[in-house]
């Protein structure tokens, strides 16, 4: 069946003439108390049900016989297309389940008499209401109220309920009567909202757009059809389900169509899988039908190319985002969608104390180190997922300024890093409003793997004490340095992890085992200095000063390296340990390229790895050697 132009059809309403039936049970006003609810007539919702069973969703034809001064018609209804089908009222007659109404028959009307023979038969064959008792088991103990709908819909075990729907309110939310007990319920559909009908003060609908065709989508594929519900969760006394038909899954439906989009808050508890719900509305959105006619996607201004690339991860730069190396040699921050890194709450207490976000934000050095063993200097795939807008600060503002970011999903052997990220705690999802589509593609995967982190109690949501990283930077203090190095000195080669790269023979360096973090130089060499702030003025970068550094960046910043000691020569601006590193051939690496120098004083008090940089340099005759300043350098 197609869905009508111009909106749904009208509808007529046909009362059967010359006949009876008993009335439906009808619950009291609410805001009268003092009525009570009106039970069924015998035989009157059996009735319903005969007619129910015959003639929905089936073609009909009517005769309109009177039409009173209030607008109600009386007529006869057929099944078929013309009135030579069956005869709904004789057949309601026939089966007992109606009466006639004979004061008002005349006695020439062939199609009177034969209601009162069928009638007549009906009495002597005892059918329906004319069998013995009164029929007052055929009365239903409908439950307008559950005191405990949370309990109720526990003990339902998300097992499917027979039901009829009774009631569609909108496109979104129906009223079932679940069998065989008769509780009479009202469901909203889980993961889905449709337009609505917004009540206005005057006791007017005013329906939004698309409201009035959504609930005709729902109303003419489910209206008193017989259907199963599961019964799925019940937060804030509202009972969240899904209806099924044999035909297939309305939620579903409605997405695809265009009549409804995604609710994050109640997708979560939704049992048929939530990516069918999200493939179609993805589905609707790019067709662009009904409420996403107007719908621009995030990515839509970008090309395949730049929404999709494989790249080199360069540095960790938190737990919400890293810095990739694209196939061009251009350097990329990228940022993790739809999370949030852990963060302090509340003002650093400690005002004196130099804060470090990375050991003074519970988790944040976890989740960092969690992210840096996973795919530093790994190639991953990158699939953006939105630009996030730059930002501005203003004096009234709260919020910081924020340069535009660029948020993807990052994907490595299979695995989405902050999936990873969030299900062991160390990064929460973000809420969003309901009409913001700038948001993770594996939303919903985000999460249900919180929901198992909160579960699980893992690490921002765990109840233990948390971790506390007392980590001395004795990077900047001259006797604190003097009395570390011979503890450095006789443990030999040290692990360590290179924290912060300031020139291609100038490093940071993180000693775990120690808990401190040290300023070094590779000993024996010196590479190019680059520009920085000096008492007289902006000194100026040396030539390749800039080459230097990404060299020794994409070798080992952040990667985990063995360093051994040397001296610690002191000088007024700073304190700086001399060591190798060692990892994958750094060291002897960088003499095959022209950025640095050697520096001669050192070569006595080095090790023998410095003596063949040394020899290796000098048969260097690149970029180095012709800087123009003429200097010798060795």
């Amino acid at each position: 069946m197609g869905q009508p132009r111009g909106g749904p059809p009208p509808e007529r309403q046909i009362n059967l003439s010359n006949i009876r039936t008993g009335a439906l049970a009808r619950r009291a006003p609410q805001s009268q108390p003092d009525q009570k609810d009106t039970p069924d007539e015998p035989f009157a919702f059996q009735a319903r049900e005969f007619l129910r069973k015959m003639l929905i969703g089936k073609e009909v034809c009517f005769t309109v016989e009177v039409k009173t001064a209030l607008g109600r018609e009386y007529g006869m209804v057929y099944l078929g297309r013309d009135t030579t089908g069956e005869n709904i009222a004789e057949s309601l007659v026939n089966e007992g389940l109606a009466t006639v109404r004979r004061e008002g028959i005349r006695g020439n009307n062939p199609d009177q008499a034969r209601l009162c023979d069928l009638e007549d038969q009906a009495k002597a064959s005892k059918k329906g209401m004319w069998t013995e008792g009164g029929g007052t088991n055929t009365v239903r103990d409908l439950k307008y109220i559950i005191e405990n709908p949370r309990n109720f819909v526990d003990s339902m075990h998300q097992k499917p309920v027979n039901a009829v729907i009774e009631h569609v309110r909108d496109g979104s939310v129906v009223r079932a009567l679940l069998l065989p007990d008769y509780y009479l319920v009202t469901v909203m559909l889980s993961g889905v909202k449709c337009p609505t009908f917004k009540r206005e003060a005057d006791g007017t609908e005013s329906p939004e757009p698309f409201a009035a065709e959504a609930k005709f989508f729902t109303e003419s594929r489910l209206l008193q059809r017989d259907v199963q519900i599961i019964l799925e969760s019940c937060p804030n006394q509202v009972i969240l389900g899904t209806v099924l038909h044999p035909n297939g899954n309305i939620t579903e439906l409605l997405l695809k169509e265009g009549f409804a989009r995604c609710v994050d808050w109640s997708m979560a508890v939704y049992t048929q899988g939530a990516e069918k719900l999200r493939a179609g509305e993805k589905s609707a959105k790019e067709r662009k039908v009904r409420i996403w006619k107007d719908y621009v996607a995030p990515t839509a201004n970008m090309d395949q190319k730049d929404r999709q690339f494989v790249a080199k991860v360069m540095q960790v730069v938190n737990a919400d985002a890293v810095v990739v190396k694209l196939n061009s040699g251009e350097y990329k921050t990228i940022h993790l969608s739809s999370i949030r890194p852990p963060r302090i709450e509340g003002e650093n207490k400690d005002k004196d104390k130099r804060f470090r976000p990375i050991y003074d934000i519970p988790y944040m050095f976890e989740a960092r180190e969690f992210m840096r063993k996973k795919i530093i200097g790994k190639k991953v795939n990158v699939t953006v997922d939105y630009i996030r807008a730059a930002t501005s600060s203003s004096e009234t503002s709260t919020i910081p300024a924020f340069a535009e970011r660029t948020c993807a999903t990052v994907t490595i052997g299979g695995i989405n890093i902050a999936e990873a990220l969030v299900s062991k705690g160390f990064a929460t999802v973000i809420r969003y409003r309901q009409d913001d589509d700038q948001r993770s593609s594996h939303y919903d995967e985000l999460l249900a793997a919180e929901a198992r982190a909160i579960k699980n109690g893992k690490g921002l949501h765990s109840k233990k004490e948390v971790p506390i990283h007392r980590v001395a930077d004795i990077s900047g203090e001259t006797q604190k340095a003097k009395q570390f190095l011979p503890f450095l000195q006789r443990a030999g080669r040290s692990e360590a992890v290179v924290e912060y790269v300031f020139s291609g023979s100038r490093l940071k360096l993180y000693m775990p085992k120690e808990t401190c973090l040290i300023t070094f130089l590779l000993a024996g060499i010196e590479c190019p200095r680059g520009s920085r702030n000096m008492p007289g003025g902006m000194q100026v970068a040396e030539p390749f000063s800039d080459e230097a550094m990404a060299f020794t960046k994409e070798l080992v910043l952040q990667r985990e390296v063995s360093a051994t000691f040397i001296l610690a020569p002191i000088s007024l601006i700073s304190v700086v340990l001399l060591a190798t590193a060692c990892l994958a051939g750094f060291a002897s690496s960088l003499p095959s390229h022209p950025f640095l120098t050697v520096r001669g004083e050192m070569i006595r008090s080095s090790t023998p790895s410095i003596d063949q940089i040394h020899r290796t340099s000098q048969l260097n005759n690149g970029r180095a050697e012709r800087r123009g300043d003429g200097e010798d350098r060795r």
